[in-house]
C-alpha cells in the first residue's frame, strides 16, 4: 500500500486535521462537564463520531466512512474513497478523566485505479489532552486552549533517564514477544494507553518503537499509520507485510510503528519468538 510523501497539505489532509481538531475540542469540553467515568467514555464516543460523521456527510458527500462506532457498511468495499476514524481510540483513558494517552484518529484511504496502489491519501491523529493535533508532515498543529479537560504537561511519557530504546506496547494486552523484542534491541518496555498514543510517542520521539498484537481494528491503525508512514516511520504487520485497509474484515490485530534503524531487528526478534 502506497502513502502520500511528506510534505504535502491537500484539502483532504486539511479536513483530517481539522476534523480530529475539532473532535478533540469537543472531548476535551465534554471532559470538563463532569460525567461520570463510564458516562463519560459512551458519551465521548458517541458525540464526537456524531461531530465527525456529520462533517464529513456535508463536506464529501459522495465518500463512504468505516467508523468504530458506526454499524459498517459493505458497500464501502467498492468504494474509492473511505474515510476510516476512531472518534475515541482510548475510551477508557479518556474516561478515567486525568490521563493524556488517548486521541482522535481520522484518515482516508482512495483507490487509484489499480488495486496495489491503494493508499491512505489523508491522516490525522489528535491528542486533545495536550492541544496537539498531528498530520502527514513534520509540524503539529496546536489547538489549544486544553481548558480543565486536558493535562499540565506537553509529553505522553516521564523524560528520558538514558539511552536504552523505548519500546511502548499495551499495559493490559502485551504482546507475548514483548520481552525477546526488548532483550533483541537492548530496550526498555514501557505501557501506554491508546494506540494513537503509542504510534504518536514514537513520532514524537518520545519512544522508539510501538509493538501489538491483538485486538485491533482497521479504524485503530490506519490514521496513526498514515501520520507514521508519511514522517518516515516504519509501519507494518508483526510478519513485515503491509498494512492493508478497506477490506471486508475490520479486524487487523498486530501492528510495527517504529524508527527505521530498529525495524530489522524487532521484526527478527518477534519472528524468532
Amino acid at each position: 500500500m502506497e502513502v502520500m510523501t511528506a510534505p504535502m497539505r491537500s484539502s483532504d489532509q486539511q479536513l483530517a486535521v481539522d476534523l480530529a481538531a475539532d473532535a478533540g475540542r469537543l472531548l476535551v469540553e465534554l471532559r470538563s462537564s463532569g460525567p461520570t467515568k463510564r458516562e463519560l467514555g459512551d458519551l465521548g464516543d458517541r458525540r464526537a463520531n456524531a461531530l465527525l460523521l456529520e462533517r464529513l456527510a456535508a463536506e464529501r458527500p459522495g465518500d463512504s466512512v468505516l467508523s468504530e462506532e458506526s454499524s459498517d457498511d459493505l458497500a464501502r468495499v467498492d468504494a474509492d474513497r473511505v474515510w476510516i476514524i476512531d472518534p475515541v481510540d482510548g475510551t477508557r483513558e479518556y474516561g478515567l478523566g486525568d490521563r493524556p494517552d488517548w486521541a482522535v484518529h481520522v484518515a482516508l484511504w482512495e483507490r487509484s485505479g489499480d488495486p496495489a496502489r491503494a493508499r491512505l491519501a489523508a491522516a490525522a491523529v489528535a491528542l486533545p489532552a495536550l492541544g496537539v493535533v498531528m498530520g502527514v508532515d513534520d509540524d503539529e498543529v496546536y489547538a489549544p486552549p486544553v481548558g480543565n479537560g486536558g493535562v499540565d504537561g506537553g509529553g505522553l511519557l516521564p523524560p528520558r533517564s538514558g539511552s536504552r530504546p523505548r519500546i511502548v506496547l499495551s499495559a493490559s494486552r502485551p504482546p507475548a514477544f514483548a520481552e525477546a523484542v526488548a532483550e533483541s534491541v537492548g530496550g526498555d518496555l514501557v505501557p501506554l494507553g491508546s494506540a494513537g498514543a503509542k504510534a504518536a510517542a514514537v513520532v514524537r520521539g518520545e519512544a522508539d518503537a510501538y509493538i501489538h498484537a491483538g485486538g485491533q481494528y482497521q479504524w485503530d491503525s490506519a490514521a496513526p499509520a498514515g501520520v507514521a508512514l508519511a514522517r518516515g516511520f516504519v509501519a507494518v504487520r508483526v510478519d513485515g507485510s503491509p498494512l492493508e485497509y478497506n477490506v471486508a474484515e475490520t479486524y487487523l490485530p498486530d501492528l510495527v510503528v517504529c524508527r527505521p534503524d530498529l525495524a530489522e531487528a524487532i521484526l527478527e526478534a518477534i519472528a524468532s519468538a
